[in-house]
């Protein structure tokens, strides 16, 4: 199902025409409207008139989240703020929130772009959607919910919480589509089964999950959680939310709204952008953002684009799903380790749930980890032969995809702690001393 054909079937030489024109129309808006802009590029000599290929786009200066939060909160607003309908921000965990605004028009292309990528996946006005993000702040239950309504949808704003209610709804109002983070589904499938719910009862049909990674062996395990098609999609609030990009009905890379983003793959230690097809840091251009447009953002998300056309029938270039974030990228004994690629070997070893931690120790001024995986079976502990093998296989396996061993630890069912939005899986307690 297409939502807008005309647009997401353009041949691509017209898509990168396009690209251009609001690129450089971009550009200026940012030069008149945005002071640190037109400081920073003039500081690089860059005006619209010296943007003429896309490949232009590099003499652009990047810009970062520290860019954002040193603007706190509205110094990169292009608009003042009686022509501001919307204002999100993300959690500011780390330190003061990265704050965002949208007009009138940002949120109409803000709903454009979300029911693209639902109409993607066969979303229709028949369905009933359980938004089970938590509202507030976070772009992800609102990007969501506007879309999923412009589709025709019933949306059911439950938000994130109260899972036994969440599981009840789902059965006794007939959701057909579940959105929640990845985790967050796992476990109210848990919790629906724990009920005496069983998937027969249920009516789901597609999950749009996002908000953070879902390899495809956790997406295999929702599946079978839940008897759902699992989707992932892609946003950041820096952006615009959710949208940006998102898989179709074939699971082959998740389709760019390219006439509103240009993505790009950089290489994270040098910045050099790199050839089409190199795996890299991924890059992103607001086209059409009017109330903080931006240019050439850092994601810190490692990625690979694909430009071939889709076997659905899209042109929109295609990002494959993110393996891990240069800035969560650990290092271990010299080694760069991604948390996707642990998820990833555990999903894949039968007796394990999809539950873990990772526990980094610091002894001797050497680094060590430890995994820490829920089994699926509490009787397996009454078994030291059966957990002795478990244990065996996790170590080797984790040690032939990331080249170190880990030390792995087996705990019980429901022992490790579940989240409503954003799993929280790894655990720092390194100190600079020893």
């Amino acid at each position: 199902m297409f939502f807008q054909k005309d647009i997401e079937t353009m041949p691509r030489s017209e898509i990168e025409a396009l690209q251009l024109a609001r690129l450089k129309a971009q550009v200026k808006y940012c030069i008149d409207n945005v002071p640190f802009y037109n400081k920073r590029l003039t500081e690089a000599g860059v005006t619209a008139d010296k943007i003429k290929t896309l490949s232009d786009i590099q003499y652009i200066p990047y810009t970062t989240k520290a860019d954002i939060r040193d603007n706190y909160p509205y110094g990169l607003f292009a608009v003042p703020m009686k022509k501001i309908v919307r204002i999100h921000a993300s959690s500011g965990t780390t330190g003061k929130p990265t704050v965002v605004g949208y007009t009138r028009n940002d949120i109409n292309i803000w709903s454009d772009c979300v029911a693209r990528l639902c109409a993607a996946v066969g979303v229709n006005d028949n369905d009933v959607a359980q938004i089970s993000f938590g509202y507030g702040l976070f772009t992800g239950a609102l990007g969501l919910h506007y879309g999923l309504e412009k589709l025709g949808c019933a949306v059911i704003p439950i938000s994130s919480g109260n899972t036994k209610k969440q599981a009840m709804i789902l059965k006794d109002f007939g959701t057909t589509v579940l959105i929640s983070t990845p985790s967050y589904a796992m476990y109210m499938s848990e919790v629906a089964h724990e009920c005496g719910i069983s998937n027969d009862e249920l009516k789901l049909r597609i999950g749009l999950f996002g908000s953070e990674g879902c390899t495809p062996a956790l997406r295999d395990k929702i599946e079978q959680g839940f008897g759902l098609f699992s989707t992932d999609n892609y946003g950041m609030s820096e952006l615009m939310g959710p949208g940006v990009s998102g898989e179709c009905e074939y699971r082959c890379g998740l389709h760019f709204a390219e006439d509103h983003f240009l993505p790009e793959i950089i290489n994270s230690e040098t910045g050099d952008v790199l050839p089409h097809g190199e795996k890299g840091e991924l890059v992103i251009t607001t086209l059409t953002k009017e109330g903080i447009p931006m240019l050439r953002y850092r994601t810190k998300d490692i990625t690979r684009i694909h430009y071939d056309t889709c076997k659905c029938g899209r042109t929109h270039a295609r990002m494959e799903k993110v393996q891990g974030r240069s800035d969560d990228m650990l290092k271990i004994r010299g080694v760069n380790v991604f948390p996707s690629q642990i998820e990833d070997v555990m999903a894949n070893i039968e007796g394990i749930s999809p539950h873990y931690e990772l526990i980094l120790t610091r002894k001797n001024y050497t680094d060590y980890l430890e995994v820490r995986i829920e089994i699926n079976d509490e009787r397996l502990l009454e078994s030291f032969s059966d957990l002795e093998r478990l244990q065996k296989e996790a170590v080797d396996k984790l040690k032939t995809v990331l080249g170190i061993q880990a030390k792995v630890t087996l705990v019980a069912p429901r022992s490790i702690q579940r989240y409503e939005g954003k799993a929280k899986r790894i655990i720092d307690n390194r100190t600079d001393e020893a």
